[in-house]
Parts: structure tokens; C-alpha cells; sequence
């Protein structure tokens, strides 16, 4: 399996997915046709779960997302999950910036949807 980096835009966020278990989205998350810019994410999930690392480690750095990229970040996370069920573990890391409540609550309103553990991590 190859490794996918998508670079990020003034819309779109940076990704990394590294079969080593590594998956990384940071930045901005704003764009019109999310379903067309994740498909490719998507995939990578998919043929990752079947086959994953011992750990996955997700890391989730965004400064701000509208509502449709919302759902699909649950939607790739709760596909991440899928790793247990082959007897592997995962880690998510949500990191905020000190002060910034919005994006905290949402990494707790993402965590109960989910039913799973989140690393909260603040930044200075």
C-alpha cells in the first residue's frame, strides 16, 4: 500500500496517510464538493482497514471545517475504528488552539457520536 499526501489550499486541509499508521489532517476544511475531495481518502481507508499497522495513529489538527466536512470526518473515523476488528489499536489526537472552544466541542461532540476515546490536545 502506498502512502497518499494531498497538499493543502486555502480551503483544503493537508493529509497524510501513511500505511505505517499514520493519518493526518490539518488546516482548513471549507470547500464546495467535499465528496469529490475525500473520495480519494476514502479509498485509501477502505483498502488500509483491511490490512492495518499494530497502532493507527490519527491525528486531527483543523482550524476550522463547515458542516458537510463534518460528516465526512465522522463518517472516515468511525471507518477507522474498524481496525479493532482486526485485533489492532488506534489512537485519535484532537488538537485545538488554546481558547478556541469551537473546535474543541466539536472534537467532544465527535468523540460521544462516535462512542470512542479522543486524545484532547490543546496548542499554545
Amino acid at each position: 500500500m502506498e502512502a497518499l499526501r494531498i497538499s493543502p489550499t486555502k480551503n483544503t486541509p493537508e493529509i497524510i496517510l501513511n500505511p505505517e499508521g499514520i493519518i493526518r489532517i490539518k488546516g482548513r476544511s471549507i470547500h464546495e464538493n467535499v465528496t469529490e475531495f475525500f473520495a480519494p481518502v476514502e479509498d485509501w481507508i477502505t483498502g488500509y482497514i483491511i490490512g492495518p499497522a499494530e497502532v493507527t495513529c490519527v491525528d486531527l489538527n483543523l482550524e476550522y471545517f463547515n458542516s458537510a466536512s463534518a460528516k465526512v470526518f465522522i463518517h472516515l473515523l468511525q471507518k477507522i475504528t474498524y481496525v479493532a476488528l482486526k485485533d489492532k489499536k488506534y489512537i485519535i489526537n484532537w488538537y485545538y488552539e488554546d481558547g478556541d472552544e469551537d473546535i474543541f466541542e466539536r472534537g467532544e461532540y465527535f468523540a460521544s457520536v462516535l462512542d470512542v476515546p479522543f486524545n484532547f490536545i490543546k496548542i499554545n
